[in-house]
Order: structure tokens, then C-alpha cells, then sequence
């Protein structure tokens, strides 16, 4: 059963993108990280919506505190199922090997359990900037 199939009968009209755990995505990038993708690696229902986790390779988020200057991935985001659709183009690969994401996740289900945490509803290119701007000030 696919995901979208437990969605309501105006959801499926509207011929919504299917997506699973597993699948890696092209995404609108930021300049100069084109190559970049996405692959989801955890899809968890939180009320009249989903958690999309992600992982994502292939940026340049400029840092100090590397040896490259650059931050080249982030092992977990977790986007609301709008900001999901909003940043994906297309499909790049249905299945590939899972990356390790799982401490990323169980630090902010921990955070997000005491409503320290929350999700982001923001496109990924706008989020990449926003934690961009986050690292060089630290």
C-alpha cells in the first residue's frame, strides 16, 4: 500500500507525489550545490500530518569549524510533509543504502518529546541557508 493511499479521496485527485523511506530525491538546490540530493530516511505520522526525515549530501554550508571550510552533509532534518513537497523535483534513485542518520534523529526526538525541538515547514534550499547562517555565527 502506498503511502498516499491513506490520504483522503481529494488528496489522491490531486495526484500527490508518492514517496518512501528509501528513495533519494533531487531537490531546488542552492547555487553551486546542484549535484546535492536528499533521501528519506523515516517517515512518522504526527497528527493530521507527516514527519519527513532526511539526510542530505552533497551541500557546501561554508564553516570554521572544518578542515574543508565547508560542511558537505547534514545526517537529519526533519521537514514537514509540505516543505518536502515544496523542495523536491524529481526522483533520482527508488531505493539506495540508507545513510547513518539515526543519532541526528534520536538527539531531536528527544528534544522534540519536551518541546525543545520542532519541524521545519520551510523549503530545503531556505532551511540550508538559514542553518548556514547559524554556523558561522557560532
Amino acid at each position: 500500500m502506498g503511502l498516499f493511499s491513506i490520504f483522503n479521496k481529494a488528496d489522491r485527485e490531486n495526484h500527490l507525489i508518492e514517496y518512501r523511506v528509501g528513495q533519494e530525491w533531487h531537490y531546488h538546490t542552492r547555487k553551486n550545490e546542484e549535484d546535492s540530493t536528499l533521501i528519506i530516511v523515516k517517515i512518522e505520522p504526527e497528527e493530521d500530518d507527516f514527519i519527513v526525515h532526511i539526510h542530505v549530501s552533497g551541500v557546501q554550508l561554508a564553516t570554521a569549524h572544518t578542515t574543508s571550510g565547508f560542511v558537505e552533509y547534514i545526517s537529519h532534518l526533519p521537514l514537514s510533509q509540505e516543505a518536502l513537497l515544496a523542495s523536491i523535483t524529481h526522483l533520482k534513485n527508488d531505493r539506495c543504502a540508507m545513510p547513518d542518520y539515526e543519532f541526528g534523529y534520536v538527539r531531536w526526538k528527544s528534544a522534540y518529546d519536551e518541546n525543545k525541538a520542532g519541524v521545519f515547514s520551510i523549503p530545503l534550499n531556505e532551511i540550508l541557508n538559514y542553518l548556514e547562517k547559524g554556523i558561522k555565527t557560532e
